[in-house]
């Protein structure tokens, strides 16, 4: 076969580091966009992101030549750099260690999609812990408390 195709999707999932509520609707305005870019960077477009004060989700294409984890790190480190020059408020700003990376089928895509932009409704009720050990068991992954927060 002389080409080399594929098409996955992936929902990613980080917070800030111990969830401090920082990310503010202004802020959101200007990083949503800057993580976009920087997917993009990476030939992995993002087809949605949102989250809410203190974590982020986006739905994106995953690059045919790119690692899901050399795309989060170009992410989180390009986007926390960024973060600290937007004022006293982010100097010390972090992303969270790890992070959360879902397949999606192009089948669930809409519903994916859906979920995403909803979260500032979905908030009210479930706090980000609550959702992402939800995310975590509906994809089947076994984690340790211990080790899931920073």
């Amino acid at each position: 076969m002389p080409q080399s195709l594929s098409s996955i999707l992936i929902h990613l999932v980080f917070s800030t580091k111990y969830r401090e509520p920082c990310l503010t609707p202004e802020i959101e305005a200007e990083l949503h966009p800057y993580l976009a870019t920087v997917l993009q960077g990476c030939d992995s477009p993002a087809l949605i992101i949102n989250g809410d004060r203190d974590h982020v989700h986006a739905l994106f294409t995953l690059a045919r030549t790119w690692a899901i984890a050399d795309v989060v790190e170009e992410v989180k480190k390009r986007s926390s750099k960024w973060l600290k020059t937007k004022g006293p408020a982010f100097r010390q700003f972090h992303w969270q260690a790890g992070y959360g990376a879902f397949s999606v089928s192009q089948s669930q895509a809409e519903t994916v999609r859906r979920y995403i932009a909803d979260q500032k409704v979905h908030h009210t009720k479930l706090s980000f812990q609550d959702e992402y050990r939800a995310l975590l068991r509906k994809s089947s992954v076994t984690f340790d408390e211990t080790y899931v927060w920073d």
